[in-house]
């Protein structure tokens, strides 16, 4: 399997970060599924497997402690731009998080972001709904009972 480059790109703070690092496990049209290491050394977690719905807008986390066990989910809400020249993939993160505990419990994050990038002009309009519609359906999946997405509870 060729090894694209993967860029991740966030607003707030303004940084791209290569990630190219992790090690890659499925790659189509439709998904990347990795496995990673924090960037900085955590104590809270270990590291986690993401999987990055290349069409949908967001990368679905699993997060795993410093014994190996499964802590949380973890859904940033991004936008894809793919380079094929360059086989490189961008990540836009789109602000706006959810953290989805075992139990269920629900957590939105960082919608005070979204709302200063869009006074500041630090993103778009498009970007900021965008942002918002994916919200609502990574939200609608959890409160229908279809969270996590079936192809996270694979073993790879």
């Amino acid at each position: 399997m060729k090894k694209p480059i993967i860029l991740r790109k966030r607003y707030i703070p303004s940084e791209i970060i290569d990630i190219s690092g992790d090690e890659l496990l499925l790659r189509d049209d439709n998904l990347l599924v990795t496995r990673w290491k924090p960037i900085k050394e955590r104590q809270d977690i270990s590291g986690g497997m993401s999987f990055t719905f290349l069409k949908e807008g967001y990368k679905v986390s699993k997060f795993f402690g410093a014994s190996g066990e499964f802590k949380y989910w973890y859904c940033d809400i991004i936008n894809v731009l793919y380079e094929e020249l360059q086989d490189r993939y961008t990540l836009v993160d789109l602000l706006v998080d959810v953290k989805i505990m075992p139990d269920g419990q629900v957590e939105v994050l960082d919608l005070d972001e979204l709302a200063e990038a869009l006074e500041k002009n630090i993103i778009t309009k498009e970007e900021a709904v965008k942002s918002l519609y994916t919200l609502n359906k990574i939200l609608k999946m959890v409160y229908e009972g279809k969270f996590p997405p079936d192809l996270c509870q694979k073993a790879y």
